[in-house]
């Protein structure tokens, strides 16, 4: 029989605490702590901590043909049947574009500082380059007097996705280097009108998936299926473009901007943490970021990449470019993309296959790591040395099915986020300097080839009437924002 100085809970407790390696001194000294304080042990994240939300404009805007938008790639794909699972387009989306004034009201509620969104470029441009049209920029306008009169702070991004047709037309997008030549006069005008409010700019969201969905795969917009050494041309005119609209927002913006990029790098987690393994994931991690992560923050490719047959074709100009200097990087992490072994081979590592049973969020894609939050950051910092980290997006899926009360209890997400935010105040708690975090998303909208199958958002939406509906998830996400703590 258990002594009574033994609860079932004190029991579990040595056996969690066993598990990490502690010793019953290191319990007692954590009961004896949260006894005194009557807390529990510190799960903080630093105090000017920034929290917020993440959407992009063709996934909830709709409002297609109006006040002068010009079509985009991802009109014309969403358009071409067979293209989108369930056979939806993004022409009404949210309707964001006339419902943005309730959707910051959403925000509100949720105590959120800072809200993440995308400038379409084809309302502005509308024919890509040319003459501008006034009209689609003044949503935006609208859009961030209404945000910083609710006291959220603008975090805007200049292209996610929505290229606009004209230019994939006349080009071919982005297989020509002149369409990161007008995605930088795009940039500059938009700098020049939007940063007396907005005074963080985001070049371009994951250049990765763009190039690997949309011009490797066909799955994305353009659905282009091109060579590896094509698709490596058009990383390389991303990363141009990337570096030109930076000159051009350093150009044209007002004192104080301050300028970044959104990628989804190829995050590479150390499969034991030993220091052979973690120097291996790092290895990994600037080689298969080489094309367009480690040529910004480093200047050059790497030997590796430029010893490819099919390495893209490039000048020591366009590499000062595309390394012009940053601010800030942002991460968009879901997943772990790859576990990682230290391999007395030329690379240095091994990539560990993925066991069929490996575990999965509703997204078959969206592989469960939350250790992910922690290992992206960590390694931009370690690798590149980057001084301002955010988390641009992080979120997932849920089938989100509403309950026979009415409410929807996604605990799926709520169980992803408290176990991936965990780590994150992890890497923060050691000085990886991360100064922010945007969940994806704050509503549900169009889920690009998914349509409206799969639900990203802490506020759920039902497409037939545009109403909003808080999930569980929000009421998470609101107590963790009040407490700046993991809860």
């Amino acid at each position: 029989m258990w002594s009574n100085r033994f609860s079932r809970r004190r029991l579990g407790k040595l056996a969690g605490w066993a598990a990490l390696g502690l010793s019953t001194g290191s319990v007692k000294s954590a009961d004896a702590q949260s006894s005194s304080s009557g807390q529990k042990p510190s799960a903080a994240f630093p105090a000017d901590f920034r929290w917020g939300t993440a959407t992009s404009s063709y996934q909830i805007e709709g409002a297609v043909n109006e006040d002068g938008r010009g079509p985009s790639i991802w009109d014309r794909f969403a358009h071409t049947p067979g293209k989108i699972t369930d056979h939806s387009t993004g022409d009404v989306a949210d309707d964001h574009y006339h419902r943005y004034k309730d959707d910051v009201q959403l925000m509100k509620a949720l105590g959120t500082k800072t809200y993440r969104f995308s400038i379409a470029w084809p309302r502005v441009f509308p024919e890509g380059t040319g003459a501008p049209n006034p009209k689609g920029l003044d949503f935006y306008n609208r859009l961030l007097d209404e945000l910083l009169a609710n006291g959220i702070e603008p975090f805007a991004t200049l292209y996610h996705w929505d290229l606009p047709q004209a230019l994939q037309d006349r080009f071919g997008g982005w297989m020509s280097r002149e369409t990161a030549k007008a995605f930088a006069d795009y940039s500059a005008y938009v700098a020049e009108r939007l940063s007396d409010r907005v005074k963080h700019i985001f070049t371009i969201n994951e250049c990765s998936r763009l190039v690997h969905l949309g011009h490797g795969l066909g799955l994305d917009a353009p659905g282009l299926k091109l060579s590896q050494g094509e698709q490596n041309q058009v990383r390389h005119h991303v990363a141009l473009g990337h570096g030109l609209a930076v000159q051009a927002i350093r150009a044209h913006a007002k004192a104080g901007t301050k300028i970044g990029l959104a990628e989804n790098m190829v995050n590479c987690i150390p499969a034991i943490e030993t220091p052979a393994n973690i120097r291996a994931a790092e290895i990994a991690v600037r080689e298969l970021n080489a094309g367009y992560l480690t040529a910004i923050l480093e200047g050059k490719f790497t030997d590796a990449y430029l010893a490819q047959a099919d390495a893209p074709k490039h000048t020591a100009d366009d590499l000062r470019i595309i390394s012009s200097p940053i601010d800030f990087v942002g991460l968009n992490v879901y997943t772990p993309d790859h576990y990682v072994l230290a391999a007395d081979n030329s690379r240095g590592y091994t990539l560990a296959p993925f066991p069929a049973s490996f575990p999965h969020m509703d997204a078959s894609w969206l592989r469960i790591g939350p250790e992910a939050l922690y290992w992206a950051p960590r390694h931009a910092a370690k690798i590149w040395g980057v001084k301002s980290i955010y988390i641009t997006e992080n979120g997932t899926s849920s089938t989100d099915q509403p309950a026979a009360d009415g409410n929807i209890y996604d605990v799926d997400r709520v169980m992803y986020l408290r176990n991936y935010l965990f780590h994150l105040q992890r890497a923060t708690s050691e000085g990886v300097p991360v100064a922010g975090y945007f969940l994806w998303s704050l509503i549900d909208n169009f889920e690009w080839m998914d349509g409206y199958q799969k639900r990203f958002g802490i506020y759920h939406v039902d497409f037939n009437t545009q109403r909003r509906t808080a999930k569980l998830s929000a009421s998470f996400y609101r107590e963790v924002i009040k407490q700046n703590a993991v809860v």
